[in-house]
């Protein structure tokens, strides 16, 4: 199985994107915020290079300030743009400890194909459909991504197995 090579971006990603993605990660880092590259940065890097125009990172909790009301906020230091690029976040819901545990990887890793895979099948837009069977036409790790996928979210297998269908079919 392919680990996410960055070194896949290049050529396909604009710099200021990959400008954008270095500034925010050093931001993060300073800020105290663990964080790991997601969204069509990862798609890419695990082995589906694709044009993107926004950074995705999964962060902590600590990203956020929760006030009264209900009202979430950046925390001070954590950035939503560079240089005109939009910074994007996620963070793993109560019931994603499988996600929480990502987070422990060095900060501004690409998070690997499984996890990524299982969060374009929860998102669930035609993009993020798409993208599963592009990784999977560029050689995914099925089997891996299946049992992930088992472990975490069973309701997601059929919608998985279709992708693959698709793709194989392509």
């Amino acid at each position: 199985m392919m680990k996410p090579d960055v070194s896949l971006l290049q050529d396909v990603v604009s710099p200021r994107v990959l400008d954008a993605l270095r500034l925010a990660s050093a931001a993060l880092t300073n800020a105290g915020v663990r964080h790991v590259v997601i969204g069509g940065l990862a798609v890419g890097a695990n082995g589906y290079p694709r044009n993107t125009k926004d950074v995705d990172f999964l962060v902590g909790a600590e990203a956020f300030e929760h006030h009264a009301g209900g009202l979430v906020t950046l925390r001070a230091g954590v950035p939503f743009q560079v240089n005109g690029v939009a910074i994007d976040f996620l963070s793993p819901e109560p019931s994603e400890d499988f996600l929480e545990a990502i987070l422990s990887k060095p900060h501004g890793s690409i998070i690997d194909a499984e996890p990524l895979v299982y969060m374009k099948l929860k998102a669930s837009r035609l993009r993020d459909q798409v993208d599963v069977v592009e990784l999977i036409k560029a050689s995914l790790d099925i089997d891996a991504c299946r049992s992930y996928i088992e472990a975490h979210a069973p309701e997601l297998v059929a919608q998985f197995e279709k992708l693959v269908e698709r793709a194989q079919g392509e």
